[in-house]
Protein backbone atom coordinates (compact mmCIF):
# COMPACT_ATOMS: atom_id res chain seq x y z
CA UNK A 1 0.00 0.00 0.00
CA UNK A 2 1.27 3.59 -0.39
CA UNK A 3 2.93 5.35 2.12
CA UNK A 4 2.21 8.53 1.29
CA UNK A 5 -1.52 9.61 1.28
CA UNK A 6 -4.12 12.36 2.09
CA UNK A 7 -3.59 11.70 5.42
CA UNK A 8 -0.43 13.22 5.69
CA UNK A 9 0.96 15.69 2.80
CA UNK A 10 4.39 15.78 4.34
CA UNK A 11 4.44 12.17 4.03
CA UNK A 12 7.64 11.30 1.97
CA UNK A 13 9.25 7.84 0.96
CA UNK A 14 11.43 6.04 2.79
CA UNK A 15 14.38 6.93 1.16
CA UNK A 16 14.03 10.54 1.74
CA UNK A 17 14.03 12.55 4.97
CA UNK A 18 11.02 13.88 6.61
CA UNK A 19 12.63 17.11 7.73
CA UNK A 20 15.35 19.48 5.89
CA UNK A 21 19.02 19.32 7.91
CA UNK A 22 18.93 22.79 9.89
CA UNK A 23 22.76 22.03 10.97
CA UNK A 24 22.09 23.97 14.24
CA UNK A 25 21.54 23.45 17.69
CA UNK A 26 18.83 20.71 19.02
CA UNK A 27 15.34 21.69 18.94
CA UNK A 28 13.42 22.62 22.05
CA UNK A 29 10.25 20.09 22.66
CA UNK A 30 6.95 22.04 22.58
CA UNK A 31 5.48 18.50 24.69
CA UNK A 32 6.08 15.45 26.72
CA UNK A 33 4.31 12.20 27.03
CA UNK A 34 3.53 8.49 25.48
CA UNK A 35 1.96 7.09 22.42
CA UNK A 36 -0.21 4.88 23.88
CA UNK A 37 -1.82 1.69 22.59
CA UNK A 38 -2.93 -1.51 23.57
CA UNK A 39 -0.37 -2.18 26.43
CA UNK A 40 2.43 -0.38 24.57
CA UNK A 41 3.97 2.86 25.91
CA UNK A 42 6.52 5.50 24.08
CA UNK A 43 7.67 7.79 25.47
CA UNK A 44 8.19 10.94 23.09
CA UNK A 45 8.28 14.37 22.54
CA UNK A 46 6.97 16.75 19.97
CA UNK A 47 8.65 19.33 17.86
CA UNK A 48 7.44 21.92 15.68
CA UNK A 49 7.07 20.85 12.35
CA UNK A 50 6.52 24.44 11.39
CA UNK A 51 7.55 28.16 10.98
CA UNK A 52 6.00 31.69 10.82
CA UNK A 53 7.54 33.28 8.14
CA UNK A 54 4.88 35.97 7.66
CA UNK A 55 5.25 39.59 7.73
CA UNK A 56 4.02 41.20 11.14
CA UNK A 57 3.08 45.07 10.87
CA UNK A 58 3.65 46.85 13.56
CA UNK A 59 1.40 49.52 14.38
CA UNK A 60 3.59 52.90 15.13
CA UNK A 61 2.38 56.32 16.07
CA UNK A 62 3.15 58.41 12.41
CA UNK A 63 4.47 61.37 14.70
CA UNK A 64 6.82 59.98 17.13
CA UNK A 65 7.33 55.59 15.66
CA UNK A 66 6.52 54.69 18.80
CA UNK A 67 4.69 51.30 18.93
CA UNK A 68 0.89 51.17 19.21
CA UNK A 69 -0.95 49.09 22.06
CA UNK A 70 -4.39 47.76 21.92
CA UNK A 71 -6.86 48.88 24.50
CA UNK A 72 -10.04 46.92 25.99
CA UNK A 73 -12.77 48.70 24.91
CA UNK A 74 -16.30 48.92 25.57
CA UNK A 75 -17.90 48.70 21.94
CA UNK A 76 -21.42 50.51 23.00
CA UNK A 77 -19.78 53.54 24.77
CA UNK A 78 -16.23 53.66 23.50
CA UNK A 79 -14.42 53.80 26.76
CA UNK A 80 -11.73 51.58 27.87
CA UNK A 81 -12.30 48.78 30.74
CA UNK A 82 -10.33 47.83 33.53
CA UNK A 83 -9.03 44.15 33.27
CA UNK A 84 -10.95 43.23 36.55
CA UNK A 85 -14.42 44.48 35.15
CA UNK A 86 -14.22 41.81 31.73
CA UNK A 87 -16.00 38.51 32.15
CA UNK A 88 -16.56 35.50 29.59
CA UNK A 89 -19.52 35.28 27.55
CA UNK A 90 -21.03 32.85 25.18
CA UNK A 91 -23.55 34.88 22.59
CA UNK A 92 -26.85 32.28 22.57
CA UNK A 93 -28.84 34.43 20.69
CA UNK A 94 -27.83 37.83 19.08
CA UNK A 95 -27.08 40.51 21.94
CA UNK A 96 -27.64 37.59 24.71
CA UNK A 97 -25.26 35.91 26.63
CA UNK A 98 -24.80 33.60 28.87
CA UNK A 99 -21.41 34.38 31.64
CA UNK A 100 -18.80 31.29 32.76
CA UNK A 101 -16.60 32.03 35.85
CA UNK A 102 -12.90 30.80 35.51
CA UNK A 103 -13.68 28.20 37.64
CA UNK A 104 -16.27 26.86 35.45
CA UNK A 105 -14.06 27.26 32.58
CA UNK A 106 -11.38 25.49 34.36
CA UNK A 107 -13.56 22.78 35.53
CA UNK A 108 -14.81 22.08 31.93
CA UNK A 109 -10.58 21.55 30.82
CA UNK A 110 -10.42 17.73 29.87
CA UNK A 111 -7.87 15.90 32.23
CA UNK A 112 -4.75 16.12 30.92
CA UNK A 113 -2.65 13.19 31.17
CA UNK A 114 0.51 13.38 28.88
CA UNK A 115 -0.89 10.88 26.28
CA UNK A 116 -1.15 10.12 22.84
CA UNK A 117 -3.83 8.09 22.90
CA UNK A 118 -4.43 5.55 19.76
CA UNK A 119 -8.34 4.67 18.97
CA UNK A 120 -7.96 3.05 15.97
CA UNK A 121 -5.44 2.47 12.93
CA UNK A 122 -7.01 3.50 9.22
CA UNK A 123 -6.15 3.30 5.80
CA UNK A 124 -3.54 5.55 5.41
CA UNK A 125 -5.39 7.33 2.79
CA UNK A 126 -8.36 6.98 4.57
CA UNK A 127 -8.28 10.67 6.02
CA UNK A 128 -8.84 13.30 3.47
CA UNK A 129 -6.68 16.41 3.52
CA UNK A 130 -9.32 18.76 4.62
CA UNK A 131 -9.05 17.52 8.01
CA UNK A 132 -5.03 18.15 8.49
CA UNK A 133 -4.56 21.19 10.44
CA UNK A 134 -0.99 21.13 12.18
CA UNK A 135 2.06 18.70 11.77
CA UNK A 136 4.48 18.02 14.80
CA UNK A 137 7.28 15.58 14.56
CA UNK A 138 7.32 12.88 16.97
CA UNK A 139 10.36 11.88 18.16
CA UNK A 140 11.37 9.07 21.17
CA UNK A 141 12.81 9.87 24.52
CA UNK A 142 15.48 8.31 26.53
CA UNK A 143 15.39 4.23 25.48
CA UNK A 144 12.05 4.21 23.40
CA UNK A 145 14.31 4.44 20.49
CA UNK A 146 13.72 0.69 19.49
CA UNK A 147 10.22 0.30 20.28
CA UNK A 148 9.46 3.90 18.49
CA UNK A 149 11.29 2.48 15.94
CA UNK A 150 8.76 -1.22 15.69
CA UNK A 151 5.65 1.08 15.46
CA UNK A 152 7.27 3.34 12.71
CA UNK A 153 8.01 0.00 10.50
CA UNK A 154 4.48 -1.98 11.56
CA UNK A 155 2.40 1.17 10.22
CA UNK A 156 4.44 1.38 7.19
CA UNK A 157 4.37 -2.12 6.17
CA UNK A 158 0.43 -2.00 7.04
CA UNK A 159 0.05 1.04 5.13
CA UNK A 160 -2.16 2.38 7.84
CA UNK A 161 -1.90 5.65 10.54
CA UNK A 162 -3.05 6.07 13.64
CA UNK A 163 -6.05 8.11 14.38
CA UNK A 164 -5.77 9.27 18.56
CA UNK A 165 -6.68 12.11 20.59
CA UNK A 166 -4.01 14.04 22.72
CA UNK A 167 -4.63 17.06 25.18
CA UNK A 168 -2.14 19.59 24.71
CA UNK A 169 -2.26 22.86 27.06
CA UNK A 170 -5.75 22.87 27.90
CA UNK A 171 -7.38 21.97 24.20
CA UNK A 172 -8.50 18.40 23.22
CA UNK A 173 -7.49 17.47 19.53
CA UNK A 174 -7.72 14.54 17.43
CA UNK A 175 -4.66 13.82 15.53
CA UNK A 176 -3.27 11.46 13.33
CA UNK A 177 -0.05 9.75 13.96
CA UNK A 178 1.96 9.75 10.46
CA UNK A 179 5.22 7.61 9.47
CA UNK A 180 7.20 9.72 7.40
CA UNK A 181 10.60 8.71 6.68
CA UNK A 182 13.02 8.09 9.56
CA UNK A 183 9.90 9.17 12.05
CA UNK A 184 6.58 10.08 12.70
CA UNK A 185 4.48 12.76 12.19
CA UNK A 186 1.81 13.93 13.94
CA UNK A 187 -0.93 15.82 12.58
CA UNK A 188 -3.62 17.23 14.43
CA UNK A 189 -6.66 17.50 12.62
CA UNK A 190 -10.15 19.09 12.04
CA UNK A 191 -13.16 17.85 14.23
CA UNK A 192 -15.74 16.68 11.90
CA UNK A 193 -18.36 19.30 12.74
CA UNK A 194 -15.69 21.93 11.50
CA UNK A 195 -15.63 20.57 7.95
CA UNK A 196 -18.84 22.64 6.09
CA UNK A 197 -20.32 20.29 3.57
CA UNK A 198 -20.43 21.13 0.07
CA UNK A 199 -23.99 19.86 -0.92
CA UNK A 200 -24.93 23.59 -1.77
CA UNK A 201 -22.33 24.33 -3.50
CA UNK A 202 -22.98 25.02 -7.21
CA UNK A 203 -20.66 21.58 -8.88
CA UNK A 204 -20.72 20.25 -11.83
CA UNK A 205 -22.28 16.44 -11.63
CA UNK A 206 -19.87 13.90 -11.06
CA UNK A 207 -18.15 11.50 -13.73
CA UNK A 208 -17.39 12.68 -17.19
CA UNK A 209 -20.65 11.85 -19.14
CA UNK A 210 -23.03 13.67 -16.12
CA UNK A 211 -20.51 16.42 -16.99
CA UNK A 212 -20.98 16.51 -20.68
CA UNK A 213 -17.21 16.12 -21.83
CA UNK A 214 -16.51 14.87 -24.91
CA UNK A 215 -13.82 12.07 -25.42
CA UNK A 216 -11.28 14.51 -27.20
CA UNK A 217 -11.98 17.06 -24.33
CA UNK A 218 -10.35 14.29 -21.99
CA UNK A 219 -7.58 13.09 -24.10
CA UNK A 220 -6.34 16.65 -24.64
CA UNK A 221 -6.54 18.04 -20.76
CA UNK A 222 -4.81 14.78 -19.61
CA UNK A 223 -2.27 15.91 -22.24
CA UNK A 224 -1.74 18.90 -20.83
CA UNK A 225 -1.84 17.50 -17.04
CA UNK A 226 0.97 14.92 -18.63
CA UNK A 227 3.15 18.01 -20.08
CA UNK A 228 2.84 20.51 -16.56
CA UNK A 229 3.75 17.16 -14.63
CA UNK A 230 6.75 17.55 -12.21
CA UNK A 231 8.11 16.52 -8.84
CA UNK A 232 6.76 17.85 -5.90
CA UNK A 233 9.56 20.71 -4.64
CA UNK A 234 8.67 23.26 -2.02
CA UNK A 235 12.17 25.35 -2.60
CA UNK A 236 10.69 26.34 -5.98
CA UNK A 237 8.09 28.08 -4.77
CA UNK A 238 8.24 31.33 -2.84
CA UNK A 239 5.28 33.82 -1.04
CA UNK A 240 6.12 37.08 -3.57
CA UNK A 241 4.45 39.20 -0.98
CA UNK A 242 6.91 38.41 1.75
CA UNK A 243 9.68 39.05 -0.46
CA UNK A 244 8.37 42.01 -2.29
CA UNK A 245 8.12 43.64 1.52
CA UNK A 246 11.59 42.71 2.68
CA UNK A 247 13.23 43.61 -0.21
CA UNK A 248 11.49 47.22 -0.07
CA UNK A 249 12.48 47.69 3.49
CA UNK A 250 16.43 46.28 3.21
CA UNK A 251 16.17 49.13 0.11
CA UNK A 252 15.17 51.86 2.71
CA UNK A 253 17.49 50.73 5.44
CA UNK A 254 20.28 51.00 2.63
CA UNK A 255 19.49 53.97 1.50
CA UNK A 256 19.19 55.66 4.55
CA UNK A 257 16.59 58.08 3.55
CA UNK A 258 13.08 58.68 6.30
CA UNK A 259 11.39 59.74 2.82
CA UNK A 260 9.30 57.28 0.74
CA UNK A 261 11.52 55.73 -1.85
CA UNK A 262 10.81 55.17 -5.30
CA UNK A 263 8.96 51.77 -6.29
CA UNK A 264 11.36 48.49 -6.53
CA UNK A 265 11.38 47.77 -10.79
CA UNK A 266 10.02 44.30 -11.08
CA UNK A 267 11.87 41.34 -13.19
CA UNK A 268 8.94 41.37 -15.23
CA UNK A 269 5.30 42.85 -15.41
CA UNK A 270 2.59 40.44 -14.74
CA UNK A 271 0.85 39.62 -18.05
CA UNK A 272 -2.57 41.61 -17.91
CA UNK A 273 -5.57 39.33 -17.96
CA UNK A 274 -7.72 39.03 -20.79
CA UNK A 275 -11.35 40.12 -20.38
CA UNK A 276 -12.01 37.95 -23.89
CA UNK A 277 -14.47 34.84 -22.38
CA UNK A 278 -13.24 31.61 -24.74
CA UNK A 279 -17.00 29.48 -24.63
CA UNK A 280 -15.14 26.72 -26.67
CA UNK A 281 -13.23 24.53 -23.65
CA UNK A 282 -11.56 22.25 -26.84
CA UNK A 283 -10.08 25.81 -28.13
CA UNK A 284 -8.89 26.49 -24.50
CA UNK A 285 -7.00 23.31 -24.48
CA UNK A 286 -5.60 23.72 -27.22
CA UNK A 287 -4.19 26.79 -26.54
CA UNK A 288 -2.56 25.68 -23.76
CA UNK A 289 -1.14 22.35 -24.66
CA UNK A 290 0.79 24.89 -27.34
CA UNK A 291 1.87 27.49 -25.33
CA UNK A 292 3.20 23.96 -22.99
CA UNK A 293 4.86 22.90 -26.42
CA UNK A 294 6.48 26.20 -27.05
CA UNK A 295 8.24 26.79 -23.75
CA UNK A 296 8.86 23.09 -24.21
CA UNK A 297 10.77 23.45 -27.34
CA UNK A 298 12.69 27.05 -26.14
CA UNK A 299 13.96 24.75 -22.82
CA UNK A 300 15.31 22.10 -25.38
CA UNK A 301 16.87 24.65 -27.44
CA UNK A 302 19.01 26.14 -24.83
CA UNK A 303 21.35 28.69 -25.66
CA UNK A 304 23.42 26.99 -28.42
CA UNK A 305 19.99 26.27 -30.44
CA UNK A 306 19.08 28.86 -33.41
CA UNK A 307 15.48 28.23 -32.67
CA UNK A 308 15.92 29.69 -28.77
CA UNK A 309 18.54 32.51 -30.06
CA UNK A 310 15.65 33.79 -32.82
CA UNK A 311 12.84 33.14 -30.10
CA UNK A 312 14.68 35.33 -27.44
CA UNK A 313 15.82 38.16 -29.99
CA UNK A 314 12.39 38.23 -31.47
CA UNK A 315 11.10 38.39 -27.82
CA UNK A 316 13.70 41.07 -26.45
CA UNK A 317 13.26 43.59 -30.17
CA UNK A 318 9.00 42.96 -28.78
CA UNK A 319 9.74 44.11 -25.75
CA UNK A 320 12.02 46.38 -26.29
CA UNK A 321 9.18 48.20 -28.88
CA UNK A 322 7.07 48.51 -26.83
CA UNK A 323 8.56 50.89 -24.23
CA UNK A 324 7.03 54.57 -23.80
CA UNK A 325 9.45 57.86 -23.58
CA UNK A 326 8.98 57.39 -20.01
CA UNK A 327 10.35 54.02 -19.60
CA UNK A 328 13.18 55.03 -21.95
CA UNK A 329 13.51 57.99 -19.63
CA UNK A 330 13.92 55.36 -16.82
CA UNK A 331 17.02 53.28 -18.24
CA UNK A 332 18.83 56.17 -19.23
CA UNK A 333 19.00 57.49 -15.74
CA UNK A 334 19.76 53.71 -14.38
CA UNK A 335 22.77 54.05 -16.76
CA UNK A 336 24.08 57.17 -15.28
CA UNK A 337 22.03 60.31 -17.51
CA UNK A 338 20.68 63.29 -16.47
CA UNK A 339 16.85 62.11 -15.31
CA UNK A 340 14.13 63.17 -17.86
CA UNK A 341 10.99 63.22 -15.19
CA UNK A 342 10.58 62.31 -11.19
CA UNK A 343 10.52 58.76 -12.25
CA UNK A 344 13.58 58.85 -13.76
CA UNK A 345 15.40 60.25 -11.14
CA UNK A 346 13.44 58.06 -8.51
CA UNK A 347 15.03 54.98 -10.69
CA UNK A 348 18.35 56.31 -10.91
CA UNK A 349 18.56 56.67 -6.85
CA UNK A 350 17.29 53.38 -6.08
CA UNK A 351 20.38 52.16 -8.42
CA UNK A 352 22.33 53.73 -6.10
CA UNK A 353 22.12 51.78 -2.99
CA UNK A 354 24.88 49.48 -2.34
CA UNK A 355 24.46 45.90 -3.08
CA UNK A 356 21.64 43.36 -3.63
CA UNK A 357 18.79 43.44 -0.93
CA UNK A 358 18.62 40.38 0.98
CA UNK A 359 15.34 38.75 2.06
CA UNK A 360 14.39 36.66 4.99
CA UNK A 361 16.21 36.46 8.40
CA UNK A 362 19.15 38.88 6.73
CA UNK A 363 15.97 41.05 5.86
CA UNK A 364 15.12 40.79 9.91
CA UNK A 365 18.79 41.27 10.53
CA UNK A 366 18.79 44.87 8.45
CA UNK A 367 15.29 46.09 9.92
CA UNK A 368 16.95 45.95 13.33
CA UNK A 369 19.83 48.27 12.75
CA UNK A 370 17.83 50.51 11.01
CA UNK A 371 17.92 54.28 11.50
CA UNK A 372 15.56 55.23 14.47
CA UNK A 373 13.75 57.83 11.88
CA UNK A 374 12.40 55.39 8.96
CA UNK A 375 9.37 55.64 7.26
CA UNK A 376 6.43 53.79 9.61
CA UNK A 377 5.28 50.54 7.89
CA UNK A 378 1.65 51.04 8.92
CA UNK A 379 -0.54 47.82 9.31
CA UNK A 380 -3.30 47.27 6.87
CA UNK A 381 -6.87 47.40 7.78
Amino acid sequence: MPRSSSASSSSSSRSSSAAPATGGHAPRALWKGAISFGLVHIPIALYSATSDHAIDFDWLDKRTLDPVGYKRINKKTGREIPHEQIVKGIAYESGRYVVLSDDEITAAYPKTTQTIEIESFVPADGIPFIYLERPYYVAPIGKAQKVYALLREALHAAGRVGVARVVIQTRQHLAVLVPSGPGLVLNLLRWGADIRPWNDLPLPAEGAEAAGLSERELKMAAQLVDDMSADWDPAAYRDSFKDAIMKLVDHKVASGETSAVGALEDAEPAPARSEARIIDLTELLQRSLRRGGDAKGARAGGPGSGKGDKDGKEGKEGKEGKGDKSARAGRTAKDGAAPRSSRAGATAARTKAPGKASTGAAGGTARKGAAPARTPVRRAA
